[in-house]
């Protein structure tokens, strides 16, 4: 996906110049955490629909069935660009 910058003056790497307008690529960050690993994490928070939200290396992880406090293993079941699901193993 591509950004357009109307500021045609500023440096930026990986950068098109067309028409004295500049396009940067943008990227997604990578994630932290991989489908199928185990953490042990503590829930911190709960979402607004009820699932614990926990961190790794701060990326927020809802874990369902959880509470603010617990501390769990979870196994990561999917991972988007801004947040991970898991599911928890063990207590």
């Amino acid at each position: 996906m591509w950004d357009l910058l109307v500021d045609d003056t500023r440096k930026v790497s990986n950068k098109k110049e067309v028409l004295g307008m500049e396009y940067r690529e943008r990227r997604a960050p990578s994630s932290p955490i991989n489908v199928g690993e185990v953490y042990d994490v503590k829930i911190e928070d709960v979402g607004r629909e009820g699932d614990g939200i926990a961190r790794v290396e701060g990326f927020v992880v809802f874990v369902p069935n959880t509470k603010k406090g617990d501390n769990v293993r979870v196994r990561i079941s999917k991972v988007s660009r801004r947040v991970g699901f898991g599911e928890v193993v063990s207590e």
